[in-house]
């Protein structure tokens, strides 16, 4: 064989490689960043849902239709205290409020726009008085803002940055949740990693943070989260339950993306960087789902002789292992009121969907069956067909239950809200 052959054959093997590499980036990327092929809010306005071209998959007894639409990326939900629901839209810097539907048609009356210009505005939260105006917290990128919540005229007065947040890096959303019952005046504050796997130098990265809803006394609540965008209270127990999204680069299948539970009020007194030790430690950077050690990033073991990595009580396994890569998001919990007993304070979760993975995954709602006290008996599909091959019509957000058999769910994909209802005589 002359040496120019081998140049030539060479050059194909290569050639070859880098295709079957970039065809197989693409066919897992595409999902998530490619535009939808079609509009939702025309597949479902125009397309019986009980015909086999309806592309939604929802369990018996559910049917799903358009509240609002054209929204951007919407993300999360918030209802305001006269029901409104506001909707937060982080890539266009606007907080949105959709009225609610009196007509009669199914969708939203009118969508307002109630603030504008924020950077990246993510999680919102509410606490009223027993007189005056409520108070809305926003979370932007890099602080909370809390606000005079003018409900009749849908106008935030006299702004105040309260927490001041780290910004550079990855991870940017920022989600709020105040505490229940006796805690009910600390806010929650869920912080993502500035990057994929690695020792962080911010003390308040990777966590969720506590403070009172004045702003002062900025706490660790939990620790080890690479990406705990979504929070939910259990509403038996009061516990708060976190999704959380594992590392990348470790593989299709590694490592699973997470559900916790964080028992309330077991990282008390927790102050700053100087009490790390007593907030739970979920695992990260060099632990996930049931206390795995994570060899690929942590090579080198320092720890105290008979001390093992990734063990309790130093580190908390996950409660519930997701498949790698599903991006869950959004949770909520059915109430009683309104919902079959057999749906009474199951779980439901959004899986965002992959960017990364060879074979696509996610893009769906799926059913947690628990008993009354958070066990885990099962789960099952609520809602899929949003992805099609290398094309997803829409990436589900946040969730919202409400008594009397509606869910709210938003999708940053599609620029949408969808009401999914309860047909009692479905069943």
């Amino acid at each position: 064989m002359t040496k120019k052959k081998l140049i030539l054959i060479l050059v194909l093997i290569i050639l070859i490689a880098v295709g079957y590499f970039v065809w197989t980036f693409l066919r897992g990327t595409l999902p998530a960043v490619s535009k939808p092929n079609e509009d939702i809010s025309k597949v479902i306005e125009n397309i019986p849902q009980n015909s086999t071209d309806f592309p939604l998959k929802l369990l018996d007894g559910f049917s799903i239709s358009i509240f609002a639409k054209d929204l951007g990326a919407p993300r999360v939900m918030a209802y305001d205290p006269v029901g409104n629901i506001l909707v937060s839209v982080p890539s266009k810097g606007k907080v949105l409020a959709l009225l609610p539907d009196k007509n009669g048609d199914g969708m939203s009356d009118e969508t307002k726009t109630i603030i504008s210009g924020l950077k990246k505005p993510h999680g919102i939260a509410f606490k009223c008085p027993e007189a005056g105006l409520c108070k809305i917290y926003i979370a932007e990128t890099d602080k909370v803002v809390m606000y005079d919540y003018d409900e009749k005229n849908l106008k935030l007065k006299n702004p105040k940055d309260i927490v001041d947040l780290p910004s550079a890096g990855g991870h940017t959303t920022r989600t709020l949740m105040f505490l229940p019952y006796s805690n009910e005046n600390k806010l929650l504050i869920s912080v993502g990693s500035s990057c994929n796997v690695c020792d962080e130098k911010d003390w308040r990265r990777a966590k969720i943070l506590v403070v009172n809803a004045d702003g002062s006394d900025l706490q660790t609540y939990a620790r080890g989260l690479r990406n705990s965008v979504f929070m939910a209270i259990h509403p038996v127990n009061g516990k708060i339950w976190a999704t959380e999204m594992g590392r990348d680069l470790l593989g299709d299948n590694l490592p699973p993306d997470e559900i916790n539970i964080i028992d309330e009020g077991s990282p008390s007194a927790v102050s700053g960087q100087n009490s790390e030790h007593e907030a739970l430690n979920f695992g990260w950077p060099i632990c996930y789902g049931k206390n795995i050690h994570d060899t690929n990033f942590d090579r080198e073991k320092s720890l105290p002789t008979g001390r093992q990595a990734c063990e309790e009580p130093f580190e908390t396994e996950s409660y519930i292992d997701i498949p790698a890569h599903s991006a869950p998001l959004g949770m909520a919990f059915f109430p009683e009121e309104g919902w079959p007993e057999n749906y009474w304070f199951n779980l439901l979760v959004a899986y965002h969907g992959s960017w990364n993975r060879t074979e696509p995954t996610g893009y769906k709602i799926v059913r947690y069956i628990l008993d009354a006290n958070g066990k885990y008996i099962g789960e099952e599909d609520f809602i899929t067909g949003w992805l099609n091959g290398s094309n997803a019509l829409g990436r589900p957000v946040d969730i919202m239950i409400q008594p009397g058999g509606t869910i709210f769910i938003s999708d940053d994909k599609a620029g949408v809200i969808y009401r999914v209802k309860y047909n009692k005589e479905a069943r």
